[in-house]
C-alpha cells in the first residue's frame, strides 16, 4: 500500500513494500524527481539496505552456526512494513523479526524508518532497535535513484557529480563480482566534479571512501538545478546507474557498511557492521536530500 504527504514544494510517496520511497513530485513543474523503477532498467526506486550492504561472500553467512543464503543488499527491501504514523509532513514505518525475515537473518530486531518533509528537503531516518538480549549486528545504507535527465532538452553529458570542495575521491574495488577484492583506485584527482558519462559505470558502482564534504550532489552544469545529499558522517558514498546507455538515472548512496570480501569470512560476527547494539540500544542515521528547481 502506498502512503503519501506533500508540502507546497514536494509529494512525496512512500510504499509499505519495504519502506520504499517511490515518487517525489516537485509540484510547482510537476516533475518526477525519483527514477521511475523500469523493470527492464532496473525495478526499484530507492531501496533500504539492510541488514547488511552490498554482496555476501559467497552468497551465504553462518549465524548462531546455521548457514543462510543471502541476496544483494539484505531483505528490508523485499518485505512489508508497518505504517505506523502519518501526518502533514511524516511518515513513519516499522519493521519487526517475523516468519519472512527469520529464515534470512535469525536475529530479534525493530527497523524504524521516518520520512518528513520539510520545504525542499526530504528527510529520511533509519533507527534499529535491539529488543533481546543477545548483540544485535548488521550493516545498513540508502540507495536512491534520482531521475535523469531533468528534461528533454539535456543528455548525460549535461550533469556532474559536485562535492563541497576538492577531492581525490579514493574507491574501493569491489570489481568485477561485487565483493572487496583489496584493492583500491582513485575516480579523479583534486576535483570538485566528476562529469557523468555514458560509460561511467560501466563496470558498476564506484564506492568513494572518507570524503571530506557534507554533500554530494547531482548537479545540471548549465541551470544549477540540482539534487543535493547530505552525506556527513557517512564513511562511503556510492554512485551508480544501470549500465543501460544513455544513462537514465543516478544513485547517490550513502552506507555505513561494506560488501563482503572475495576471501571474507563467513560467520556474521566476524564480519565488519555499521553498529552494534546490546538489549534496549538503538541507533540512527538520516540522509537529507534537498531538490534545487
Amino acid at each position: 500500500m502506498q502512503h503519501t504527504i506533500e508540502n507546497d514544494i514536494l509529494r512525496l510517496t512512500v510504499d509499505t513494500h519495504g519502506a520504499e520511497a517511490v515518487s517525489v513530485i516537485h509540484k510547482p513543474t510537476g516533475a518526477e524527481l525519483l527514477w521511475r523503477g523500469d523493470k527492464a532498467v532496473w525495478g526499484r526506486h530507492a531501496p533500504i539496505l539492510f541488514p547488511y550492504t552490498g554482496k555476501l561472500t559467497d552468497g551465504k553467512m553462518i549465524a548462531k552456526g546455521v548457514e543462510y543464503q543471502g541476496g544483494q543488499h539484505g531483505f528490508a527491501r523485499d518485505v512489508e512494513h508497518t505504517l505506523t504514523r502519518q501526518t502533514d509532513d511524516t511518515l513513519e514505518f516499522e519493521l519487526h523479526a517475523n516468519a519472512q525475515t527469520l529464515p534470512k537473518w535469525p536475529y530479534a530486531f525493530v527497523l524504524r524508518s521516518t520520512f518528513v518533509l520539510e520545504g525542499e528537503t526530504v528527510h529520511h531516518t533509519l533507527c534499529v532497535e535491539n529488543p533481546v538480549e543477545e548483540q544485535l549486528r548488521f550493516g545498513i545504507g540508502y540507495h536512491p535513484a534520482f531521475a535523469l535527465p531533468f528534461d528533454d532538452r539535456h543528455t548525460t553529458e549535461d550533469y556532474e557529480v559536485r562535492f563541497d570542495g576538492i577531492e581525490s575521491p579514493l574507491c574501493i574495488s569491489a570489481q568485477p563480482n561485487g565483493l572487496l577484492n583489496g584493492q583500491s583506485y582513485y575516480l579523479a584527482r583534486n576535483t570538485e566534479t566528476i562529469p557523468l558519462t555514458d560509460d561511467l559505470f560501466d563496470s558498476d558502482s564506484h564506492c568513494m571512501v572518507n570524503l571530506r564534504s557534507q554533500h554530494v550532489s547531482l548537479v545540471e552544469k548549465d541551470t544549477g538545478r540540482s539534487v543535493i545529499c547530505n552525506v556527513d558522517g557517512y564513511p562511503y558514498v556510492l554512485i551508480w546507474s544501470a549500465a543501460k546507455k544513455p544513462l537514465q538515472f543516478l544513485c547517490i548512496e550513502p552506507w555505513h557498511s561494506l560488501p563482503g570480501e572475495e576471501n571474507g569470512p563467513l560467520e556474521w560476527e566476524q564480519r565488519p557492521c555499521a553498529a552494534s547494539l546490546k538489549r534496549g540500544e538503538s541507533w540512527s542515521t538520516t540522509l537529507s536530500t534537498t531538490f534545487v528547481r
